[in-house]
């Protein structure tokens, strides 16, 4: 499973830097907000920039504007707990020194409603 984590993620990185538009660049204190689009204007993926590297969270959405994964970079390192969203299913991939520690799915079936 953590073979198909990798995967997604790399093609989700892919993506991104395959893109021929130019991504919105905002200065938010020393950091760099980057938000980059899908061909139909939607938001593809938004996050942070800080002395060149990856920081803080990044989101990224499919194409209609759902959320399919929520990732946190410290200094460029992968660190935490990130989501990744499909139909059927949550995965929750944690990293310990930039490297996957574990890897849980769940079912959305499994899933509570609690309004």
């Amino acid at each position: 499973m953590k073979k198909y984590i990798m995967i997604a993620a790399v093609l989700i990185s892919s993506v991104v830097m395959a893109q021929n538009k130019q991504p919105k660049l905002e200065a938010v204190g020393d950091m760099v907000k980057v938000t980059y689009l899908h061909d139909n204007g939607q938001v593809q993926q938004q996050g942070y920039y800080k002395n060149g590297k990856l920081e803080g969270q990044w989101v990224s959405f499919d194409d209609k504007g759902n959320k399919v994964a929520v990732a946190e970079y410290n200094n460029g390192q992968k660190v935490g707990t990130w989501l990744h969203w499909n139909e059927a299913a949550i995965s929750q991939v944690s990293y310990s020194n930039n490297r996957i520690a574990s890897v849980r799915n769940i079912k959305k079936d499994n899933l509570v409603n609690v309004d």
